[in-house]
């Protein structure tokens, strides 16, 4: 999933202690369209949702991606969360896969979700405040949490190496792969954001709450089965994978809910 469904359901979470990253640089992460494999000890942040119930047991269930942003904290996207994808009532074996590389292998956890909270300004017509969080059953440990960058970031500037991860489509066509994959873009100016996405059916560029990363002439990007994944810039959560037009085409920059909207949110108390 990349294009997001249709509308929020707002649910109930339980309160959650989100640290928050220091405007000064940190140490970057090393290392999906034009991705690589990527073992997931390189990103123990990133996580894979899943329910055998509603998708089946191929790949574990996989249909989004997460970010640990606390020991019992998982953002993801929105349109990851709504009623047509995960039933009503919500499928009851919904879960948080963990430092796990191949998704068919026995490798880390699967973590219940005990409680689900969607941002109410979620906007499913223009695809902003595309996010959502997840309160676990039981803690991840602390080496999983990654630092969200606040609004003065350096971490945004245009023209910053980023790196995205996720378990979905490679190809556009519908290849998914069973082992994390990474991919590296750029960070994108608004000016060039809002020139791809002006306003459409697709979705509108809305600054305060998107940025977008990718390549001028494509080949690198996010796809189908990558929502809510982390888009990654030295060392701190800069986006969640959220929508855009097609995969990796030129022109085209994969979308990113800005995570300095989802620390003001947060940090507004919801």
């Amino acid at each position: 999933m990349r294009r997001p469904f249709a509308r929020a359901l707002a649910l109930g979470a339980a309160a959650a202690v989100i640290p928050l990253a220091a405007p000064a640089p940190a140490t970057a992460d090393s290392v999906v369209i034009g991705g690589r494999p990527v073992d997931v000890s390189r990103s123990p942040w990133t996580v894979a949702l899943s329910s055998r119930d509603r998708f089946g047991a191929n790949r574990s269930g996989h249909f989004c991606g997460g970010v640990v942003v606390a020991r019992t904290a998982v953002l993801t996207a929105a349109h990851c969360l709504e009623r047509d994808v995960l039933g009503s009532p919500r499928a009851r074996d919904f879960k948080v896969i963990a430092n796990r590389t191949d998704l068919l292998s026995t490798q880390g956890e699967e973590v219940a979700v005990r409680d689900v909270w969607v941002n109410p300004r979620y906007d499913s017509d223009t695809n902003a405040g595309d996010f959502g969080l997840l309160t676990l059953a039981s803690p991840l440990p602390e080496n999983a949490v990654i630092r969200m960058a606040g609004a003065e970031d350096p971490a945004y500037t245009p023209g910053e190496q980023a790196t995205v991860y996720g378990w979905g489509d490679t190809t556009g066509a519908g290849a998914y792969p069973r082992d994390l994959r990474a991919a590296s873009v750029h960070v994108l100016s608004d000016e060039a954001c809002r020139a791809a996405y002006p306003g459409s059916r697709n979705g509108t560029y809305v600054a305060a709450s998107m940025l977008c990363a990718g390549e001028a002439g494509g080949g690198r990007d996010a796809c189908q089965g990558d929502s809510g994944g982390p888009l990654v810039a030295q060392g701190r959560l800069i986006g969640l994978v959220s929508w855009g037009s097609g995969c990796g085409q030129p022109d085209s920059p994969g979308v990113y809910t800005r995570v300095a909207d989802v620390v003001r949110t947060l940090s507004a108390g919801r």
